[in-house]
């Protein structure tokens, strides 16, 4: 029964990444999906199918490829995503820097408290 039950364990495995690719992807297309092509768009749309078919499959090699051709689909929506992130990034960058006066972007990362002092103890316990 152990290789079964491991069998089926692997099975449920792939299909809950499987479904939590699918809840990523169908966010992020419904946050950002606008910014795709719509080549892209339709191909991660039916990557998305597939996948969504796949979760319904007893076979565990037919869930972990429609998961992998969704992750290679969903690729150029994630370097939209990120690229997105970088430039907000960036602008509420600038606009801290710019607020900032004369410190430097590294100097600005840093804590306000730079005088922290690392020290060992002993605890004394006194008899009363």
């Amino acid at each position: 029964n152990a290789a079964e039950d491991a069998k089926k364990l692997e099975l449920v495995q792939a299909r809950n990444q499987a479904d939590a690719m699918v809840h990523s992807v169908k966010k992020s297309l419904t946050e950002h999906g606008d910014k795709l092509d719509a080549g892209e768009k339709e191909k991660i749309e039916t990557a998305l199918k597939d996948a969504e078919a796949a979760l319904t499959s007893e076979d565990q090699a037919t869930i972990e490829a429609s998961t992998e051709t969704l992750m290679t689909a969903s690729q150029k929506l994630g370097e939209k995503v990120y690229a997105d992130a970088q430039a907000a990034a960036a602008a509420a960058g600038g606009a801290a820097d710019a607020g900032a006066g004369p410190q430097s972007a590294a100097q600005a990362d840093k804590p306000a408290d730079d005088n922290v002092v690392d020290a060992e103890f002993t605890e004394v316990k006194e008899k009363k």
